[in-house]
């Protein structure tokens, strides 16, 4: 059974049971109370008529008293203590066919309650003294049919209602599984779309709902966001391995058929061939760890967040790279004191590096690093050299993969294209914002900006 059928079959039952139990207590609790206001009526009217019957009983003849105490459609009679001695009846002829049925019993104490015959009645009991001192009953039985018939009204009417309500119970109860079946069905929908397509697909929310079904829909577009990033960068995976990679196999294919047709006889081509594979066998482990990065999600970055000093950290930083690669290093800073932010510090070294090691390969003087800071708080690391510079034209499209301007095209650098990729999505995860500045054959800057929440706290 469908979900859709399975809520409509469910909340129409639950409905109706409450229904029908509702309007059964209805009709409980009416009857009760419209039963013993008749038994209160009757016992009241019992002990009435036996007062003033007992005080008109010396001056009036029983038989004559009796007959003005007859109730509309009831029955009024004496029953004596001796059972064998005759009782006074007297009875209204629309009750004649119930009064036969009633047993003739004496009674000691008072005594009110409803009977059922062909119809409902009340039958009182109360013991008197007649004008001769002897102890009788004064028993009076009276029709409760109205009482009844009003009942049967009531029962009919609730069982109407009930019926009639089960109408709307059974729509409401569709319109709800339509209701909450509806995102669910559009999910499955949009599912199918995408398998059947390929494409990735959102569904369409109500921005003015904030209900669960809206945060369910938000949680699967989210789903499908992070499905189609991570689906564009297999795919860029996939694309950049197969392009750059291809180059250093090739070479590497080229030697060693080389060295395997002369490579024992001269020696020459043998050193030549040795140095050419281990260059491009580890240009191809470092783009191999580069293209591996790159396939990353943002969120799959594992940021761990401490608390830079940045004055120690870019000098600490400044002096590994001048040692690993025997350049200078200038480190500059025009803020007073030592600024802190909350960063990864790793990531943050790493991107660094990308920048350092860039102004490296395309600049031969010195390499400044410089620390400042502008009014509104925001903390700047600049990092220039005074190299080849690049074409204004080109600054839009260095953060691509595999782009390199035409002045460093040539491998000698060792560069892939691939770093400022790279740096592009280690800025993005640490939520710091790239800056660049750059004139052809005097220099490049880049500069990485830290807003106030890096200073504040902690990032995610």
């Amino acid at each position: 059974m469908k979900l859709k059928n399975k809520i409509n079959l469910y909340t129409s039952i639950l409905f109706i049971i409450l229904l029908i139990v509702m309007n059964i207590s209805i009709y409980l609790l009416f009857s009760n109370m419209m039963m013993n206001s008749e038994l209160d009526r009757g016992k009241l009217e019992l002990e009435r008529n036996a007062a003033e019957i007992d005080q008109s009983l010396a001056t009036v003849p029983m038989d004559t008293l009796l007959r003005a105490y007859i109730p509309i459609d009831g029955m009024v009679r004496i029953v004596y203590e001796d059972s064998q001695k005759a009782a006074s009846t007297f009875v209204d002829p629309s009750f004649n066919k119930e009064a036969h049925n009633i047993e003739k019993s004496f009674s000691s104490s008072l005594n009110v309650e409803i009977k059922e015959g062909e119809t409902s009645y009340t039958f009182g009991s109360i013991p008197i003294i007649l004008s001769n001192g002897e102890i009788a009953n004064l028993q009076i039985a009276k029709s409760i049919v109205r009482t009844t018939e009003n009942l049967k009204v009531l029962r009919l009417v609730l069982i109407i209602v009930t019926l009639v309500a089960m109408i709307p119970v059974i729509i409401s109860s569709r319109l709800l599984g339509n209701l909450i079946i509806a995102p669910i069905t559009s999910m499955i929908k949009t599912m199918s779309e995408i398998r059947e397509s390929g494409k990735f697909k959102r569904l369409p929310l109500n921005k003015d709902s904030n209900d669960e079904l809206h945060e369910m829909g938000t949680t699967f577009n989210h789903m499908i966001d992070l499905l189609e990033v991570n689906f564009d960068k297999q795919k860029q995976f996939a694309s950049s391995a197969s392009h750059e990679l291809k180059t250093p196999l090739t070479v590497i294919e080229s030697y060693t058929s080389l060295l395997k047709r002369r490579g024992l006889h001269d020696e020459e081509l043998f050193k030549e061939s040795i140095e050419a594979i281990h260059s491009e066998a580890i240009r191809m482990k470092n783009l191999t760890e580069q293209l591996l990065l790159l396939a990353q999600h943002n969120q799959q970055w594992n940021i761990e967040t401490t608390k830079i000093s940045l004055s120690d950290f870019l000098v600490d930083s400044a002096k590994a790279f001048q040692n690993g690669y025997n350049r200078r290093i200038i480190f500059e800073s025009e803020i007073d004191g030592n600024a802190s932010i909350y960063s990864d510090e790793q990531k943050l070294k790493q991107l660094l590096f990308i920048f350092l090691d860039n102004a490296r390969k395309y600049s031969n003087d010195e390499i400044t690093i410089t620390l400042s800071e502008k009014s509104n708080e925001e903390i700047l690391i600049h990092v220039s050299d005074r190299g080849i510079g690049i074409d204004e034209n080109e600054l839009p499209k260095i953060f691509e993969r595999f782009y390199r301007i035409d002045k460093a095209r040539s491998r000698k650098t060792g560069g892939v294209g691939l770093g400022l990729s790279l740096a592009k999505e280690i800025a993005e995860a640490l939520a710091i914002e790239i800056k660049l500045q750059s004139v052809e054959n005097l220099g490049t800057t880049v500069t990485m900006v830290f807003n106030n929440e890096h200073r504040k706290t902690k990032i995610n």
